[in-house]
C-alpha cells in the first residue's frame, strides 16, 4: 500500500492527532478489507476530526428515540460552538496511546474503547446542560449508561487528558469535579453519602489516579498526582502526592510522581503486612 502522502508517525516530530489517526486508519482498511467500508466512511471520507468524531459517535448513540442523523447533527453543533471538546477529545486519545500498553495507536480508542467514546459522549451533554438543555443532557447521558456502563451525570466537570480505562461501572456524580490528566479505571465511582445535598460529591485533582473500584464519597478533595488504590473506599480528603489505600482508606505511602501518567498501581510493601 502506498502511503506516501501520510505522515508515518512513527518517524520524525510526533503529527497532529487528526494526521496520526487517518494515517493508521488508511493502513488499517488496507490490512483488513473487512472493515475498510466502516474505516472509510467513520474516518477517512471526513476533513476533519470534528466531522468524523460526529459521524462516528452518532453510529453508537442513536436509537429509536434519536437517529443518526439526529444525534450527529446536535454533536458536529456543539463542537462548531465549543471547539474546546475537540481538543479534550485529541487529549483523551493522546492520553490513551501514552497510558495503556494495550492500546497501539489513535485508531483503537477512537473506534473501539468504549471510555474514550463515553468520555466524549459525557463531554457533549454537559455542554447541552451548560445550555440549558438538560432533557437531551440527559438523553445522551442515559445512552452511555445503556451503551457502554459508563453514568456520568451531565453536570459533572471533567478535564482534558482523562483516560478511562475499560470503564464498566464507572458513576461520577452531579458536582463531582475531576481534574486534568487523570486516569480512571473500571468500578470508580465518585458518589456522595447519601446524606448531603446540593455540593455532595468528590473533586479529584490533577493527575490522580482512581485504581480498579475505588470508591470516593462526600464533597472531599484528593490533592493533585495522589494515588487511591484498587478496592479502597476514601471518606476523607486526600493529601496531593500520596498513596492511600483501604477501607476506609488511610495514607500508606508518598510521595508519588505522575500516577495518572506511569499507570502504576502498586502500594508499599510495609502497607501490605
Amino acid at each position: 500500500m502506498d502511503l506516501s502522502t501520510e505522515q508515518n508517525p512513527d518517524i520524525g516530530a510526533p503529527p497532529p492527532v487528526w494526521t496520526r489517526l487517518r494515517f493508521e486508519a488508511r493502513a488499517a482498511a488496507a490490512d483488513e478489507p473487512t472493515m475498510a467500508s466502516y474505516i472509510d466512511a467513520a474516518i477517512l471520507s471526513h476533513d476533519t476530526i470534528c466531522q468524523a468524531l460526529a459521524f462516528h459517535m452518532a453510529e453508537k448513540l442513536a436509537g429509536p428515540e434519536m437517529g443518526a442523523q439526529q444525534v450527529r447533527q446536535v454533536i458536529a453543533n456543539a463542537y462548531d460552538t465549543k471547539h474546546e471538546l475537540v481538543e479534550a477529545a485529541e487529549a483523551d486519545m493522546q492520553a490513551t496511546l501514552e497510558r495503556d500498553p494495550a492500546c497501539r495507536g489513535m485508531l483503537q480508542p477512537f473506534l473501539f474503547f468504549k471510555g474514550f467514546i463515553a468520555l466524549q459522549t459525557h463531554r457533549i451533554a454537559n455542554h447541552l446542560w451548560k445550555q440549558g438543555r438538560e432533557t437531551l443532557a440527559f438523553h445522551f447521558q442515559s445512552r452511555a449508561s445503556e451503551l457502554f456502563g459508563v453514568d456520568i451525570h451531565p453536570a459533572a466537570t471533567v478535564g482534558k487528558g482523562v483516560m478511562l480505562d475499560h470503564a464498566t461501572d464507572i458513576t461520577i456524580g452531579e458536582t463531582a469535579v475531576v481534574g486534568d490528566n487523570c486516569s480512571l479505571l473500571h468500578g470508580v465511582t465518585l458518589g456522595g453519602t447519601g446524606k448531603e445535598v446540593g455540593d455532595r460529591h468528590p473533586k479529584i485533582g490533577n493527575g490522580v489516579l482512581l485504581s480498579v473500584g475505588a470508591k470516593v464519597l462526600g464533597n472531599i478533595h484528593v490533592g493533585d498526582e495522589a494515588k487511591v488504590a484498587a478496592g479502597s473506599v476514601v471518606l476523607r480528603d486526600v493529601p496531593a502526592q500520596c498513596t492511600v489505600a483501604g477501607v476506609p482508606a488511610k495514607q500508606v505511602g508518598g510521595p508519588c510522581c505522575e500516577p495518572a501518567r506511569t499507570m502504576d498501581q502498586a502500594i508499599p510493601d510495609e502497607a501490605t503486612k
